[in-house]
């Protein structure tokens, strides 16, 4: 896997790097800024991107913006983005730019190898994966919002759908059976009205409902592929 990284922080990415350098991942480049980002992509082609959010020049939001610029022009390259912040609407960013390939991770996470080469493993499989302290401190944000019809297992298995894992993953994590687990997905599509269409995914729209913590929006959603069963 040929990845790219991109942090305005030196330490960082060439502790990364020679972190990943120990796995299969294979890093191509580091880069500093969101427009070098942007360059090296054109010019390598990766499997995938490392990327912050607050890069130069205005430290805001250049890397996500990125990040969405390459889901856009490069399809086939996966978007992992790492922050020390727990922002949730820039998660939402990344799950309605397109479908699948990107994940939102906190730099904490960089100090388990194994959790960060699996994520990359997963974009670039076409999977989405939030991450976990994102979708637990979103459980009960909203006291009013639809989610609140769910039952208590409902809730944990789209938790676990925000994270991005497959009904069969789902299921293993739980102890249910596959047949249960679609069960219950149906019931978790029936109480937040998310009713069978051609032109949006009900399974996205439903994490988004969960990201947002309130009604799904149908308008203007990329229709995404169901993860593996």
């Amino acid at each position: 896997m040929r990845v790219i990284i991109a942090d305005d922080e030196a330490l960082l990415r060439q502790g990364l790097a020679a972190l990943l350098a120990t796995t299969d991942v294979d890093v191509v480049a580091t880069v500093g800024d969101a427009q070098s980002l942007t360059d090296a992509v054109e010019t390598l082609n990766p499997d995938a991107v490392l990327v912050d959010i607050k890069m130069p020049p205005t430290h805001t939001d250049e890397g996500i913006r990125a990040a969405l610029d390459i889901r856009r022009e490069h399809p086939d390259t996966a978007v992992l983005v790492l922050s020390h912040y727990l922002e949730s609407r820039y998660a939402m960013r990344l799950m309605e730019s397109r479908e699948g390939s990107v994940g939102y991770l906190l730099k904490e996470r960089v100090s388990d190898l194994a959790v960060l080469v699996e994520a990359l493993h997963r974009i670039t499989d076409g999977e989405s994966v939030i991450d976990p302290t994102i979708v637990a401190r979103l459980m009960n944000r909203h006291p009013q919002s639809p989610l609140q019809r769910l039952s208590e297992r409902e809730r944990e298995i789209l938790g676990l759908m925000a994270e991005g894992h497959s009904n069969t993953r789902i299921g293993q994590r739980l102890f249910l059976s596959p047949r249960t687990v679609e069960a219950h997905i149906g019931h978790i599509f029936t109480k937040l009205d998310l009713t069978a269409s051609d032109d949006y995914h009900r399974r996205v729209l439903a994490v988004l409902a969960y990201l947002r913590g309130g009604t799904p929006r149908h308008q203007n959603i990329v229709s995404a592929r169901e993860p593996g069963t």
